[in-house]
């Protein structure tokens, strides 16, 4: 396939930067808080239906919207307010360059709602890199790794998926990316293997490299 009509499709937390030390936390308290408040749960039974939807669905929001008839949108307002996000961030600057010299088009598909994606684009300077930007609203709250939020994502951008190389922490993610054809590149320090992983770099800077690209 000619480099032009490749396509990059990247995730955005622990993809493009370290959400691990700060932000995840703040996002599972908020999470869980928010749990507590709308479904009347103790602090550790908000916790558990968290992480058991989070592991079911791939999205804590996905399972509160099939069994409690959540609000998405007041559910992400309400779980991604930051008073310092970007002393929060976690972001290596090599990372600009390294996206500028991948050939083709690059796109964020983010389970993140749109405000907090864009908000972590414009303070590390990424926002440059990318042509099209795709929150969880995006794809009409159908979150990776459900195929119908890849599939919104293929046709608004009139691409296949055999032009695609999906780009992601995620391993369940990356099993829906692969079974819609495309190819797909793990970041992970691990040393777990997997079927559904074409390429497996540890870190997100190791990418152009990986594809011969200096």
């Amino acid at each position: 396939m000619p480099p032009s009509r490749q396509v990059w499709i990247f995730d955005l937390d622990n993809t493009l930067h370290n959400a691990t030390p700060h932000i995840f936390p703040h996002i599972n308290r908020a999470m869980r808080d928010y749990i507590e408040r709308h479904l009347g749960l103790t602090p550790d039974e908000a916790t558990r239906l968290r992480q058991d939807y989070w592991q079911r669905y791939g999205a804590t929001l996905l399972g509160l919207m099939r069994h409690h008839g959540t609000n998405p949108r007041h559910f992400l307002r309400e779980t991604h307010q930051f008073s310092d996000l970007a002393g929060m961030l976690v972001f290596q600057k090599p990372l600009i360059p390294m996206l500028q010299r991948l050939p083709g088009r690059k796109i964020i598909f983010s389970n993140a709602p749109r405000h907090y994606t864009e908000a972590v684009l414009g303070i590390t300077g990424l926002d440059a890199c990318f042509d099209a930007v795709y929150s969880v609203e995006s794809v009409n709250f159908q979150p990776k790794p459900l195929l119908a939020g890849f599939r919104t994502l293929l046709n608004a951008e009139r691409i296949k998926p055999r032009q695609c190389i999906m780009v992601e922490d995620s391993l369940a993610n990356l099993a829906s990316a692969k079974k819609l054809g495309m190819k797909t590149v793990w970041v992970s320090a691990g040393y777990r293997r997997s079927p559904c992983v074409d390429v497996k770099i540890s870190s997100i800077l190791q990418l152009a490299k990986r594809f011969g690209l200096r």
